[in-house]
């Protein structure tokens, strides 16, 4: 399987198309969105062409391949616009002998065991680090990438995960799950 993993849209048109494009040109099953979709939020500023609307209407043109967690920033009004199920607070995703639980990252989710893969968004800075006894990842974010990173998303092909930049498409970082 393969899936494109992204995160913290923020209601940025420019990087939205940018990421429908990405995901059609990598012909994987799904996107996973790691939530912060319509809303830049209090502490972000404004991103390149902020149309919530357009947003929207970019996604829903997906939604038969959108899986989606719910950021901090999403609210209830989303519901309004979206054509995709998005309160979900997490998702399991089995992986060979791992489980990968993807959430936005503002909360860790209890079910976080000993072994497992925490996928998350939430702080715009692309990460993979291993904790006390689980992998931490960070998608990084997708319109307001943070402390000098690039605008990113992953793709996750078998047990490979691939960060790479949106603007480009180049993988910048290779990392294996297993």
């Amino acid at each position: 399987m393969k899936y494109v993993i992204a995160s913290d849209i923020h209601g940025s048109a420019k990087y939205c198309r940018m990421l429908k494009e990405r995901f059609e040109g990598e012909h994987a099953q799904k996107l996973i969105l790691l939530g912060d979709l319509l809303y830049h939020g209090a502490r972000n500023p404004l991103p390149p062409e902020y149309s919530t609307l357009a947003c929207a209407e970019i996604l829903n043109s997906m939604k038969q391949d959108i899986l989606c967690v719910k950021g901090n920033c999403d609210s209830e009004v989303d519901t309004l616009v979206l054509e995709f199920p998005l309160f979900a607070g997490y998702c399991l995703l089995p992986v060979g002998e791992r489980t990968l639980i993807l959430t936005h990252g503002h909360e860790t989710p209890a079910v976080l065991r000993k072994g497992d893969v925490l996928v998350c968004g939430h702080f715009h800075v692309p990460a993979f680090e291993e904790r006390e006894g689980y992998t931490y990842v960070n998608c990084g974010s997708v319109s307001i990438p943070k402390a000098n990173s690039r605008h990113s998303y992953l793709v996750l092909e078998d047990s490979t995960l691939f960060y790479k930049d949106l603007l480009t498409g180049e993988v910048y970082l290779r990392k294996e799950l297993l």
